[in-house]
């Protein structure tokens, strides 16, 4: 048997409101516009894109770490590839110390918890995903890749960019100790 969805009813302004199953109340379609995720941040929170870019993050540790990436480094590396300022902040290359790039960007710093806690449930989800499909495989609280995924095309999407940058923080993550990493951001596992 189907759920039974709650009818539309008036609000004190008379607007219609309707109540979807999850319970949360939506105003008129007037007044939603600006609180509705566009598309390409409903696109950017895809479970399937979270878990390509873990994926490729676990990857890149585990060429530095065999063991794999810990679990709750997701919570860290999807935040910092999906947050254009922070990924084009980013540095070339692994060599510049996170302690150093934190330093050398404080405003980024400072906005990376709201940002961490915001992708909570996104990245939640896209772990069960990964997992769920065999993108991802977790042992003794590590994340291993279960499929490589190729490179792409030389032309530089913002997909092409987000997948380098995950590439690079996983690799940047496997050099610092995991409370540092969280310490260094102002955020708690």
């Amino acid at each position: 048997m189907a759920p039974r969805l709650p009818a539309p009813h008036a609000d004190s302004a008379g607007g219609v409101v309707t109540t979807p199953p999850t319970g949360q109340t939506h105003a008129p379609a007037a007044d939603t516009a600006w609180s509705e995720p566009s598309a390409l941040v409903a696109a950017m929170l895809n479970p399937a894109l979270i878990a390509s870019l873990l994926s490729v993050a676990a990857g890149s540790y585990e060429r530095q770490k065999v063991s794999g990436m810990p679990w709750h480094l997701s919570f860290i590396v999807a935040p910092m590839t999906l947050h254009r300022g922070t990924r084009q902040a980013l540095p070339a290359n692994t060599r510049t110390h996170l302690s150093t790039w934190v330093t050398r960007n404080p405003m980024l710093r400072a906005g990376f918890p709201r940002q961490a806690k915001a992708l909570v449930m996104p990245v939640q989800a896209g772990l069960r995903f990964a997992l769920l499909h065999d993108v991802l495989e977790l042992r003794s609280d590590c994340l291993k890749p279960r499929t490589r995924l190729r490179a792409g095309a030389p032309a530089r999407t913002e997909l092409e960019d987000i997948l380098h940058s995950a590439r690079l923080i996983g690799s940047w993550m496997a050099k610092n100790e995991t409370a540092a990493v969280f310490a260094s951001l102002g955020v708690r596992p």
